[in-house]
């Protein structure tokens, strides 16, 4: 095209920027703007006035963490196919250390569909990524140790989260152990905690419990302290039996 062709408007830079992304918006239903308070006409102001054009809808932000090579390929196409952004977690511990027989042809894994990978009847173990593992061991610890029945939990999806599987373990076991490896506070596990306590208060048998990484920067050479590892969750179940 001629860009003398057609009308024109004096325009500076930021201007014909906005232009440009209201033209877009216009044409294509499926694009989408994201950005420092884009929202509120962005920090240089390129995009005022097109969120009262276009509406305020935001797309669903889903956040995903797999356990292992299977669930990771299957997830990583889910969220490739998925219409709306995706974060994708890869446990770095985890690149070489799991190995699975996975398929070689294209597969997906439901997002926000957590996977029961053990029943049980007294406790409800809740992880993703790494910690999926250490729970499994904190799980036949349980079992061996105390006579205690663990059902584990992988939520895969930690946004949007299934809360429906984990408030229908909690409803069953009366007691939640969220462990993951983030700094305990404004981690996740607060965040299924306040909709577990919302949801299940009259089921709890104990208070639920969070083992997270703790509240401190730390060196490499310390990592082995700062990980919540399978004693520090054994000795949460224990407390949680014993309340």
């Amino acid at each position: 095209m001629n860009v003398s062709a057609g009308p024109t408007q004096k325009m500076n830079l930021f201007q014909s920027v906005t232009s440009a992304l209201d033209n877009t918006l216009a044409g294509d239903p499926t694009a989408v703007i994201f950005g420092e308070d884009v929202a509120f006409g962005g920090v240089f102001r390129c995009t005022v006035g097109l969120r009262d054009k276009y509406g305020e809808f935001s797309c669903v932000l889903s956040i995903v963490v797999p356990r292992g090579p299977v669930q990771a390929k299957g997830l990583l196409l889910s969220c490739i196919a998925d219409q709306n952004p995706c974060i994708f977690f890869e446990p770095k511990i985890l690149y070489r250390a799991a190995v699975e027989q996975v398929p070689t042809e294209a597969y997906q894994i439901p997002l926000s569909q957590a996977e029961v990978l053990q029943e049980g009847s007294d406790l409800t173990l809740v992880a993703w990524g790494t910690q999926v593992h250490v729970l499994k061991e904190v799980a036949a610890m349980a079992q061996e140790k105390l006579g205690v029945s663990c059902e584990l939990i992988d939520l895969r999806t930690i946004l949007p989260w299934d809360t429906e599987t984990v408030c229908k373990s909690v409803v069953k076991t009366g007691r939640l152990l969220i462990s993951h490896e983030a700094p305990v506070t404004g981690g996740f596990a607060a965040e299924i905690s306040s909709t577990v306590q919302e949801e299940c208060f009259l089921n709890l048998e104990a208070p639920i419990s969070r083992v997270c990484g703790y509240d401190t920067p730390f060196p490499h050479i310390f990592e082995p302290f700062y990980i919540p590892d399978k004693w520090k969750c054994f000795e949460a179940v224990k407390r949680m039996i014993n309340y």
